[in-house]
């Protein structure tokens, strides 16, 4: 198995953006529950992956509590390297259009970093012009990482919109392509 999608939602929006680069990377998805935990066979999963992409909605400004967690207790692969040379990506998503997503991708950054990962950024442009929708690809312009957009009072069947799932299963191709 090439890639591994190692997420937490809170709500259910953040688990679509994960089916959706899972369904575009060809990957298997690795949920963190509701506790900040991981079974045994999951950190298997993830230590026999060639890349690892991360994903928490961005709370408050930062990864959620539960992915904390996960990439606290990921220190024990820390201190042996054993992620080294692995690529990994990073994706998130709030109720605002900013929420402060860049904070949690820049900190999935630095925690691949200390891993000794190879980050992977979008590769997409942005939709930036005048004629831009909202359902473009990669229309929040998320270059570092994987952005999307969920209003606060959306169900899981009205977020993220299917732009931002377009873009999401595009970043999947792109991670799984290299990890090839």
């Amino acid at each position: 198995m090439s890639v591994a999608v190692v997420y937490h939602s809170g709500y259910g929006h953040t688990e679509k953006q994960a089916q959706a680069v899972a369904e575009g990377a060809k990957g298997v998805l690795v949920k963190i529950d509701e506790n900040g935990d991981l079974t045994d066979a999951q950190w298997e999963i993830l230590d026999n992956a060639k890349a690892i992409v991360f994903g928490s909605p961005t709370y408050m400004g930062m990864a959620s509590w539960q992915f904390k967690k996960f990439a606290d207790s990921s220190s024990k692969r820390w201190f042996n390297m054993d992620w080294k040379n692995k690529f990994s990506a990073g994706f998130t998503n709030s109720a605002s259009m900013n929420g402060d997503k860049g904070v949690t991708i820049s900190y999935m950054m630095t925690l691949a970093m200390q891993h000794g990962m190879i980050w992977v950024g979008t590769g997409l442009m942005p939709a930036n012009t005048k004629n831009a929708q909202r359902n473009d690809v990669n229309y929040l312009g998320g270059f570092s990482g994987l952005l999307a957009q969920s209003p606060a009072d959306a169900s899981v069947d009205e977020g993220p919109l299917p732009g931002d799932l377009e873009t999401a299963k595009l970043f999947g191709e792109r991670i799984s392509s290299l990890a090839q």
